[in-house]
């Protein structure tokens, strides 16, 4: 790579994210029901709060989770789709779609990501939300291979499938979605985050979303001192006075 293609290629990694006022919509696609409000509810708060309409598209249907041994496996979609329905509301998102793939078999199929092209199509969003499709070395739980694969799909679906009207063209011509560019991506759980959204304020916000998903959360009685040490931490990485909390992103501008 020559000179000036690496200092283009560093002045678009220091780019700053485009202002909210200039965001109408976000879709934020995660594995699972739950992975959106560990990793982003305290901003999608804020975004609701000033008007930003945010979806959700969560690809599995959560049957492997929970820590109750009585509850039948095939009742655990139910459960897991009513408590995040319950979980939005908490954050002000009412619009969420569930693409129902197999929990923990989740992988970047080019059907995964066609799913997800339609669901970019659909919002039309300006900003989009995601996990990281890289394995996180210091924080493994955060590199769930679900999360990882619907990292994957969801950055490709992105680019260049969304914004191609010959990629998935039946989507076009027999559902009438027309191609769809989205401006910017945020990368959640990446080792690397070059951004950071301060959250004290919408905290009690995320602990509410995360208390709703009773089945994943009710056993840890430690749940709120826990997510909150996290959130302090991300805070002093960031020279936030002490007792801010905050959540990171990395940022990918796709122009």
């Amino acid at each position: 790579m020559g000179k000036t293609k690496v200092f283009a290629a560093v002045i678009l990694a220091m780019m700053p994210p485009i202002d909210d006022s200039e965001i109408e919509r976000v879709l934020v696609v995660t594995a699972h029901p739950d992975d959106c409000d560990f990793g982003a509810a305290g901003t999608i708060a804020l975004w609701s709060a000033k008007g930003i309409k945010v979806s959700y598209c969560i690809c599995t249907n959560g049957d492997q989770g929970g820590e109750d041994p009585t509850v039948p496996r095939d009742e655990m979609p139910k459960i897991r789709q009513r408590e995040q329905r319950e979980a939005g509301l908490a954050v002000g998102v009412t619009d969420i779609t569930f693409l129902n793939y197999r929990d923990g078999w989740l992988v970047p199929t080019i059907e995964l990501r066609k799913d997800i092209v339609r669901q970019i199509r659909i919002s039309k969003p300006d900003r989009m939300v995601i996990q990281s499709p890289d394995r996180n070395w210091d924080r493994l739980f955060a590199s769930h291979p679900d999360h990882m694969a619907a990292g994957e799909a969801a950055i490709q679906a992105v680019y260049p499938d969304s914004r191609n009207a010959f990629a998935f063209e039946d989507l076009l011509k027999d559902e009438g979605l027309q191609p769809w560019r989205v401006k910017e991506v945020w990368v959640m759980s990446t080792q690397n985050p070059d951004h950071f959204i301060d959250i004290t304020s919408t905290f009690d916000k995320k602990i509410s979303a995360l208390n709703a998903h009773v089945s994943q959360t009710a056993h840890n009685e430690n749940l709120e001192n826990m997510v909150r040490e996290w959130g302090e931490k991300n805070a002093q990485a960031n020279n936030l006075p002490a007792g801010r909390i905050a959540e990171v992103f990395k940022i990918i501008n796709t122009n």
